[in-house]
């Protein structure tokens, strides 16, 4: 049996073609040479913004630090922020303490985070929050190592650097499930 289509869908089908036959000519007024808005990023200006480090600390720069030297960076540029023993401020999250089983939980470095190159990532990329990538990779080291210490990962005197950050064994890394292994 033939159906006909129903009044408003050939309108939506006439509609659609109307449509499409419109950008392609507006399609052909385009100028042959667009405007062009910025520049093209160099390779050195983007291994400025190539920060990224693994779960497995690949891409770590060199640099070392222990959290006896992270201490007073840590005063200087984190504590009006996360509090003077990163327990956190009106409106900045606390950085220690915390835990996963209470109602709610509260997620912090220690018990959350299953890597410890995650803060050292996100510390690199984004603090401070004023001057983000303001700090020296050393300055991030330290920072890193003073953090995982006020959490008791490491000791006060820990070299933290490229090649000991991935071994640092973090509270909650068995706290995730591992989707890459089904």
């Amino acid at each position: 049996m033939f159906m006909r289509k129903p009044v408003f869908m050939r309108a939506l089908a006439a509609g659609v073609f109307t449509l499409s036959v419109a950008s392609i000519g507006l399609a052909a007024d385009l100028p042959a040479n667009p405007v062009a808005l910025g520049s093209p990023i160099t390779e050195a200006q983007l291994a400025d913004w190539d920060l990224i480090v693994a779960p497995d600390g690949d891409n770590l720069p060199d640099g070392s630090g222990t959290a006896a030297q992270g201490q007073m960076i840590y005063h200087q540029k984190c504590a009006a922020c996360h509090g003077t023993a990163g327990e956190g401020a009106s409106g900045s999250p606390a950085l220690v303490g915390g835990s996963v089983s209470t109602t709610p939980p509260l997620l912090t470095v220690g018990s959350y985070w299953p890597h410890a190159s995650t803060l050292f990532d996100y510390v690199r990329r984004a603090m401070p929050p004023t001057a983000p990538k303001s700090l020296s990779n050393t300055e991030v080291y330290q920072l890193t190592a003073y953090v995982l210490h006020l959490h008791g990962v490491v000791a006060e005197d820990f070299v933290l650097d490229k090649n000991t950050l991935p071994a640092v064994q973090m509270p909650n890394r068995d706290g995730f499930i591992d989707v890459s292994a089904n």
